[in-house]
């Protein structure tokens, strides 16, 4: 052999052993397995390790891995602190990406409270972790779920390009998700927190250290998620059947639900974002100051909505502060990669006009190009069956791939092919359109664009 071509050969040589060298150096540094749960047990390897940062990471390495990675974007925000194993119930209600060959990979975020851009960065270090253990996907997806599709909704903004003008998130796949933004997401619990108020006055009680309501509770309040069901039951007993709650009690509850129009199994879901979780807003966004307002609102549905809006008690934003929680939690609506977001129609929890006022958001950033909105028919949150949300992965994973970009249409007739392989129904209803999302809640003057 000549010596050039011997020179070259033994280059392209090292380079293997090289390349050959790293990948099981990378094997060597494989984070500590973890059981997998049920439905992929026998098809994929599961891993958990724990973030510099105090986030735990969990992935999901299928056998048959089809070089592909979903980077998963939990709900919340939880008001307990991350645990190791906060992951292993996600992995296992959306184990449909891994069982169809995806690598699977999500961070807790590193500590309990509120936070979008700190979830997004935890939710793009598990990216970065995968890389480091597992190799480089041939496409990454973000998924992002109800609260973790608003933090998805920002990381594409932020993290999705390179400074090397390539892509770190190939596109993006949201259900059910808050991606109305912060702002719009507490106004109604800001409500909430006054018309609970208005009728219960247990939190704080008249003889009780008084405390504004825009912090949710006192700072130093040590109460817990329990004692905040006890008191909430103490005033509209919505913690026993109806026929055991006194005739106050189902006044109160009639009135508060009748305001603010949510299910009555919901109220204590949004009570602790009013309370406790308005607490962690002011103390580590906005540096004590308050963010929320009330002014100019009309409530309505009560017994007597003159004394309710003549008493109840208002408060006025700071606008510094205002502005910290829209900079971290409201999208901008710039898309650098494609975007389908599927929702419930009758979602109980995150309303589906949230969509409305996502697409509003998009369209002013001129990239409504890059986003598709399907709509599914049922009454859960984050409720949607195993083909309706493969079909919707699937639909990006083709207009990534081939350019065909989807439609509402093209992703319900797709559900119904994957009936054949996948366990669950198809409730798509392509000719729906949300209503604009101050139709369903009460609207402030700064935030009807």
């Amino acid at each position: 052999m000549p010596y050039g071509r011997m020179t070259v050969a033994l280059l392209a040589f090292a380079a293997m052993t090289g390349a050959a060298a790293a990948q099981e150096a990378r094997k060597a540094e494989l984070p500590d397995t973890t059981p997998c749960p049920e439905p992929i047990v026998d098809i994929a390897t599961c891993y958990i390790a724990k973030h510099e940062t105090g986030a735990y990471i969990t992935a999901a390495v299928p056998k048959a891995w089809n070089g592909n990675l979903v980077v998963f974007a939990h709900g919340g925000p939880s008001l307990l602190p991350p645990t190791p194993i906060g992951s292993k119930a996600d992995l296992n209600k959306y184990a449909y990406a891994v069982r169809r060959g995806f690598a699977w990979v999500a961070s807790s975020y590193r500590r309990e409270g509120y936070g979008v851009a700190m979830a997004a960065a935890d939710s793009d270090n598990a990216r970065k972790f995968f890389i480091s253990h597992f190799g480089k996907p041939q496409r990454t997806i973000l998924h992002g779920a109800s609260y973790g599709g608003l933090v998805g909704a920002k990381l594409i903004e932020t993290y999705a390009k390179n400074p090397n003008g390539g892509v770190n998130f190939d596109g993006a796949f949201l259900n059910s998700g808050a991606v109305m933004g912060a702002t719009l997401n507490y106004q109604h619990r800001v409500d909430l927190r006054a018309v609970y108020q208005y009728y219960c006055k247990n939190m704080p009680r008249p003889d009780e250290p008084q405390y504004p309501l825009w912090n949710g509770v006192a700072p130093d309040s040590k109460m817990t998620l329990k004692d905040l069901g006890a008191l909430v039951d103490e005033c509209t007993g919505v913690g026993h059947p109806a026929a055991a709650r006194s005739e106050q009690q189902k006044q109160n509850l009639a009135n508060i639900i009748g305001v603010m129009g949510y299910p009555e199994n919901l109220l204590v879901r949004h009570m602790q974002a009013g309370t406790l979780l308005f607490r962690d807003i002011v103390k580590n966004t906005t540096g004590g100051r308050n963010p929320f307002s009330n002014i100019g609102v009309r409530y309505k549905g009560s017994s007597d909505d003159v004394a309710l809006n003549r008493d109840v008690v208002r408060f006025e934003a700071d606008p510094a502060a205002a502005a910290l929680v829209k900079a971290d939690g409201d999208p901008t609506g710039v898309l650098p990669v494609p975007v389908v977001s599927i929702h419930s129609i009758n979602d109980p929890q995150v309303v589906v006009e949230a969509q409305s006022a996502y697409l509003d958001v998009v369209k002013r950033a001129g990239s409504a190009d890059r986003l598709v909105q399907a709509f599914t028919d049922e009454r859960a949150h984050t409720g949607q069956s195993a083909p309706e949300l493969a079909a919707g992965l699937d639909a990006l994973m083709q207009w990534i791939e081939k350019g065909a970009k989807p439609t509402a249409q093209s992703i319900a007739a797709a559900c119904e092919q994957l009936r054949a392989s996948l366990d669950g129904p198809c409730r798509y209803q392509p000719a729906f359109a949300p209503k604009p999302y101050a139709t369903r809640y009460y609207a402030r003057e700064a935030a009807v664009r």
